[in-house]
């Protein structure tokens, strides 16, 4: 899946589609930890 990340307000932010979210079982308000590792790659933990 590609996403966009976009310009909203002041800040950038990065849709994730409703299905997606479903399979990672994240819900509206759950809080993620979010890391990169030393190759640049995004880990939501």
């Amino acid at each position: 899946m590609f996403a966009k990340i976009q310009k909203w307000g002041n800040s950038q932010g990065l849709r994730l589609a409703k299905n997606l979210l479903a399979d990672a079982q994240l819900n509206i308000g759950d809080e993620v930890d979010i890391k990169v590792k030393k190759d640049g790659t995004l880990l939501l933990l």
